[in-house]
């Protein structure tokens, strides 16, 4: 039976459909009796698609769940009776097939990025003035919209069938889920010619998404874990993104997800000159969009949308932290571009955090990768938004004076941006007394008992012993995830057991790990060490960026790594520049400098670079240097090129100085036209904007 975990729904007789099992009336041939059995096949797959339209996207059922049931099941029996006739996009293949043995990677067609986040009034009129200032405009429509809390997709749609999904990631390459999507009923398998044409979509586009467990599902789940004897979810965000990545879709189905859609796009740019478009576009085509967005260039608009749905927060049935802003006009958004991580087109207002009063216990402190000392909080446990709390930092020593905190003491914690737990306050009155140990840091590491120090000028204490076993752990923790070396599989169980049996003393020797050296430890078999082993294997393939960031060197993030491998080029250019020439690099200054020379002016430091070079780590980049043969220029790509790819072509023209816009406008100097140029060499023509084809631009690039 098809259960859709719903109440029964009163229905007309009339509105009752019988179907016979097989229709037969006449003698016939084979192949006449298998196309009328297809076709009767088909009309009950589109009554179905219908009848889960209206009932999961729409909210608005037409049939009971009893007859919705007694159409799946005859739909059932008839592909059974002809297997040459199922196809993935029937509703019968939403749950099928054996539990897989893990997900393969793929890129997605252009970054999935995060937003820049704004906390109050001020913080959002500040990113409003911004957007007039850089789109020259003193009046800007913008596009509100519920920021969920739950886990990003990307689903690739071709001929009107979904073909891909993919999980955000890292933002440059997800994990392909594809099987686990087929489940989530809000989420169409097919979408037919007449909703492509009213939605006025291509059959090969794009859906940007979030996948969400609403909250009574969540309850359930916990219900059905408490009942096993298992360990209760966090929150409906953590259980959403975990039931995602099950490699077993039957389970995934009965986590019961929900799929809302928010981008549309094409070739990895949007294909509506306005977001609101795109948004009403997805609605025609079938697609769940959230119903709570407002469409205005009156910012105390924008602010009372704000406000209005933090007062019906609790009362929406899922969760969410905040509201998304975006600019309306998608031409603006190529326009405002991207700061290094975020696109200026877009932000986020965070609601104020949820806070509670509760004790600490005890203060412990927690050593990182680069020595920091950090104290943390041990609270007596408390829910907070959905999550119970019992862990927060207290940051440095003047973080603890600033707040006046003793173990004991009754203080209020907020989850900052609803994630991250922070002691706020001390509270003090008739019903919570003020505790009475004060704390100070020890003098000694509290996992070596190396010596502690507190250089004149920092907040931090750090341990100067350089083989403290913490310092190796978090270190190990840092270099292995997912958006350095991601090296999947080595989380901190494993690098505990490595460590604590002697297997690797620093980074360099991951890749010094073999199946016999993993298969002695505990809960480690023959198939997760070779897949270790595999993906310790793959990581030698990132770029020198990502090597750079595995280095741990204070100071040098993401953004930072990617500028240094672009200026320099290569390993030995980055790691025996003086520190003049460090601070000719973009965002580098004198701080970040003086890390960088003090880490390399250290011998040991040097060795383990070698070390990583003699491991076949990629430590050759591509130094940019950027021409002026286009500059000023704007082209658009369209077609497919005889030899080369879009985003190749993308790069030369961006080498040599020039921008490529995804859509046609009378701001194109150049079209790029290659076969099967379709409505935007039209546009082109019609606007007399001139048109090359590839060897055109590799004229105008020499």
């Amino acid at each position: 039976m098809v259960v859709r975990n719903r109440l029964q729904f009163p229905v007309p007789t009339a509105a009752i459909v019988s179907y016979p099992l097989v229709i037969l009336l006449l003698p016939m041939s084979a192949k006449s009796a298998t196309q009328s059995v297809g076709r009767e096949i088909e009309a009950l797959r589109d009554k179905i698609r219908y009848h889960e339209h209206r009932y999961y996207v729409l909210d608005e059922p037409e049939i009971s769940d009893a007859d919705f049931d007694l159409l799946m099941q005859e739909l059932k029996k008839l592909e059974a009776a002809h297997p040459e006739l199922v196809t993935p996009d029937s509703p019968t293949q939403r749950v099928g097939g054996k539990p897989r043995e893990g997900f393969a990677k793929a890129q997605h067609s252009s970054p999935m990025l995060s937003l820049d986040n704004a906390y109050n009034e001020q913080e959002l009129r500040d990113w409003i003035r911004r957007v007039y200032e850089l789109s020259g405009k003193n009046k800007v429509e913008f596009v509100c919209e519920l920021k969920l809390d739950g886990m990003s997709l990307a689903l690739t749609y071709s001929g009107g069938q979904l073909a891909r999904g993919l999980t955000r990631g890292d933002g440059t390459t997800g994990e392909e889920v594809t099987s686990n999507v087929r489940t989530m009923p809000t989420v169409p398998l097919r979408i037919d010619q007449k909703k492509l044409g009213a939605a006025g979509l291509p059959p090969d586009f794009e859906v940007r998404g979030e996948v969400i467990m609403p909250i009574k599902a969540f309850q359930r789940l916990n219900e059905e874990r408490e009942q096993q004897g298992l360990s209760r979810a966090a929150n409906p965000r953590n259980a959403a993104a975990g039931s995602i990545r099950v490699l077993d879709p039957s389970i995934v189905a009965e986590r019961r997800l929900d799929f809302f859609a928010y981008f549309l796009l094409r070739d990895g740019t949007a294909l509506f000159p306005n977001h609101s478009e795109s948004l009403d576009a997805l609605e025609r085509a079938g697609f769940k969009v959230n119903p709570h967005r407002l469409r205005t260039a009156d910012v105390e608009k924008v602010l009372d949308f704000i406000n209005r749905m933090e007062a019906q927060r609790d009362k929406l049935g899922y969760e969410i932290d905040g509201i998304v802003i975006k600019v309306d006009s998608t031409q603006m958004w190529r326009q405002l571009g991207f700061t290094g991580k975020a696109p200026r087109w877009a932000i986020a207002y965070k609601y104020a955090a949820r806070s509670a009063v509760t004790r600490i216990e005890d203060i412990l402190v927690q050593v990182g990768r680069t020595g920091k000392l950090t104290p943390l909080a041990a609270l007596r446990p408390v829910p907070i938004g959905g999550t119970t709390v019992k862990r927060a930092t207290l940051h440095n020593q003047d973080e603890i004076d600033r707040l006046g905190v003793k173990i004991g003491d009754w203080v209020l914690v907020e989850r900052g941006g609803d994630v991250i737990p922070k002691i706020v306050k001390v509270v003090e009155d008739k019903e919570h007394p003020r505790g009475t140990r004060s704390f100070r840091f020890p003098t000694h590491c509290p996992e070596c008992g190396g010596k502690v120090v507190r250089a004149e000028g920092e907040a931090d204490h750090r341990c100067v012993n350089a083989k403290c076993p913490a310092k190796l752990r978090e270190s190990l923790l840092h270099f292995a995830s997912r958006g350095v070396m991601n090296i999947e599989g080595m989380g901190e169980a494993l690098v505990n057991q490595l460590a604590d049996h002697g297997l690797v003393k620093d980074v360099a020797d991951i890749y010094s790990l073999s199946a016999d050296k993993l298969l002695s430890l505990e809960r480690v078999g023959k198939k997760s060490a070779e897949n270790l082993l595999r993906e310790i294997e793959n990581s030698k393939k990132l770029p020198l960026e990502r090597v750079i960031l595995g280095l741990g060197i204070r100071f040098v993030g993401e953004r930072t790594a990617e500028l240094l491998a672009e200026h320099f080029g290569s390993m030995d250019a980055f790691m025996n520049a003086g520190l003049d020439e460090l601070q000719q690099v973009t965002e580098v200054g004198p701080r970040v400098g003086e890390a960088i020379t003090e880490y390399f002016s250290e011998p040991r430091n040097r060795e383990l670079v070698e070390r990583l070079r003699k491991a076949g780590l990629q430590f050759a980049g591509q130094k940019k240097h950027r021409g002026t043969k286009l500059a000023g220029k704007t082209f658009v790509l369209t077609g497919t090129l005889p030899n080369l790819s879009r985003d190749e072509a993308k790069k030369l023209i961006e080498n040599e100085g020039g921008k490529v816009s995804g859509s046609v406008s009378k701001k194109t100097d150049y079209v790029v036209a290659g076969s099967d140029a379709g409505s935007k060499l039209d546009k082109a023509r019609d606007l007399k904007i001139a048109v090359v084809d590839e060897d055109g631009l590799r004229t105008m690039l020499g």
